[in-house]
């Protein structure tokens, strides 16, 4: 079974930075197409970043362009989320997710609490 967890969430400043890492309990991690996703009270819950298997691909939603940058160590079997620039509108549970193709569902992560106060 697959397990994903997640760690660096915490309390930041606007204007400071945190690194999120999510490491996938499994081998193969190059096999999935990994991505962030965050969901803040009373949101829905929404992509803000994937890459592909490679690492070759990347992709943002508009609002964290620029600030935000998603890599992957396959090596590691851990994805990162380095979030710069941090916006008291970037406060949400931020959640990791693996999937094996694009008509796959998502496997998640038991999410991490980022608070950016102003």
């Amino acid at each position: 079974q697959v397990q994903l967890v997640e760690s660096g969430g915490g309390l930041v400043q606007a204007g400071g930075s945190l690194r999120l890492s999510c490491v996938l309990s499994r081998r193969a991690f190059s096999s999935y197409a990994m991505a962030w996703f965050r969901q803040a009270p009373g949101k829905e819950r929404e992509r803000v970043a994937h890459v592909s298997r490679s690492g070759g691909t990347t992709d943002y939603a508009d609002s964290v362009k620029g600030r935000f940058t998603i890599s992957r160590n396959n090596a590691k079997d851990t994805v990162y989320l380095q979030m710069n620039s941090l916006k008291p509108e970037d406060t949400a549970v931020y959640y990791c997710a693996a999937r094996v193709s694009d008509y796959a569902t998502y496997v998640w992560g038991q999410g991490t609490q980022v608070t950016v106060s102003s």
